[in-house]
Parts: structure tokens; C-alpha cells; sequence
């Protein structure tokens, strides 16, 4: 496999975990209530604990996003 094909496969794997990141954030921003009952039945939560544990997983899948996807792509573009 070639660094063409290394930063082709980073580029779609940036594209499909930004839009999996973003459906996160509009689920979690228009279905809030429903979302929060759905895992109230499971976990005791109260519903600030419920906005910080989804904040903190929407930052760390962003920075995993960036860490493992964003910069790699962007040295083997800078590198070739």
C-alpha cells in the first residue's frame, strides 16, 4: 500500500468519523429528552451528570479524531 492510498483511506476515515461525530451532536442537541430518558432507565443519572459525560465523549472522540485520522493525513500530505 502506497502513501496515495494510506491518505485516501485517512481522508475517508476523516469524513466518516467527522459525520458520525457531527450526528452525535444533533442527536444529542434535538433529541436531548428523549435521549436522557432512554438511559435513565439504564443508569442513574442526573441530567447535568448526563451533559457533562456526553460533552467529555464528544471531545475525546474529536481529539481521537484529530490525533489518529487528521494528523497523519495532513504530514503524509505535507510530506509527499
Amino acid at each position: 500500500m502506497g502513501i496515495n492510498e494510506v491518505r485516501h483511506a485517512l481522508a475517508w476515515c476523516i469524513g466518516i468519523n467527522y459525520t458520525l461525530l457531527l450526528a452525535w451532536v444533533g442527536v444529542f442537541f434535538y433529541a436531548h429528552d428523549g435521549l436522557y430518558r432512554l438511559h435513565t432507565r439504564w443508569f442513574k443519572l442526573s441530567p447535568e451528570t448526563f451533559d457533562a459525560l456526553n460533552y467529555a465523549g464528544i471531545a475525546i472522540y474529536k481529539l481521537g479524531i484529530i490525533l489518529f485520522n487528521l494528523v497523519p493525513w495532513v504530514a503524509l500530505y505535507i510530506s509527499s
